[in-house]
């Protein structure tokens, strides 16, 4: 059994202690380093078998791969170490929107230090159809999900929108479920989160931060691609207006 490659959650945490390095390498020898081995063996993602294997993500390994980190940025003037498209991705990342991405590596610090992430069950659509996940990290992914599949917090969002006299209907592309099915569909919609977990923390879920979903936007909302993941309403809202765009011209 080979060591497996590292995951999207792994290379947020690695690619934060770089940058907060000024994208330098650490050493074996670096307390960081050390302190980020026992980190990502701690994650409830591997299984017992990849944590047995010899070398598993060892002080040695994670120092290779800020090694990774550092000569493969755009900055960095000498020969670049091969690395996966995975790292490179996560490199564009950080270059691209730091300050976000290091809030995600500290979200994921303090959801996995608090215990929450290894409470959380694993979440059908953490992983899309491709087996790709948020650039983010699949746990936070799964905390995103758990919370808007909470029943209890979905059922007050229903009620704040009827109560407001509002129609209960897809804030991004105006789906009716009670048009389109009848007695079926009246009462259901879904909830997704305004703003990105790794951005709003580990705070308590306020019924403003949840948009009122159909099933084909909220999935939209959540589906990752190379370098991309996680779409407020507003930003799928503005992807469908280009495309109907494209489609007329």
């Amino acid at each position: 059994m080979r060591i497996p490659a590292w995951t999207e959650d792994e290379l947020v945490l690695a690619g934060a202690l770089v940058v907060k390095n000024g994208w330098r390498e650490l050493r074996t020898n670096h307390r960081e380093v050390r302190e980020l081995s026992e980190l990502l063996r701690s994650l409830p993602i591997h299984s017992p078998e990849e944590l047995a294997l010899p070398g598993f993500r060892s002080p040695d390994s994670v120092s290779r791969k800020t090694t990774d980190f550092m000569t493969n940025h755009k900055l960095y003037p000498g020969k670049a170490t091969r690395c996966g498209k995975p790292t490179l991705l996560m490199i564009e990342a950080f270059t691209a929107r730091e300050a976000e991405m290091l809030e995600a590596a500290e979200a994921l610090e303090e959801g996995i230090a608090s215990g929450e992430l290894h409470r959380i069950a694993r979440q059908p659509d953490e992983v899309d159809e491709n087996g790709a996940t948020a650039i983010e990290g699949r746990l936070l992914v799964r905390r995103a999900l758990a919370r808007e599949r909470d029943p209890k917090l979905r059922s007050l969002k229903i009620k704040q929108v009827q109560r407001s006299g509002q129609p209960l209907r897809c804030e991004i592309c105006g789906f009716d479920f009670a048009h389109a099915y009848g007695d079926l569909g009246e009462g259901y919609i879904e909830v997704h989160h305004v703003t990105p977990l790794y951005v709003s923390g580990t705070r308590e879920t306020k019924l403003d931060d949840l948009a009122c979903v159909c099933a084909n936007c909220h999935r939209m909302c959540h589906r990752s691609r190379p370098g991309e993941s996680w779409r407020t309403p507003d930003a799928l809202r503005e992807q469908m207006r280009k495309s109907a765009q494209a489609v007329g011209h």
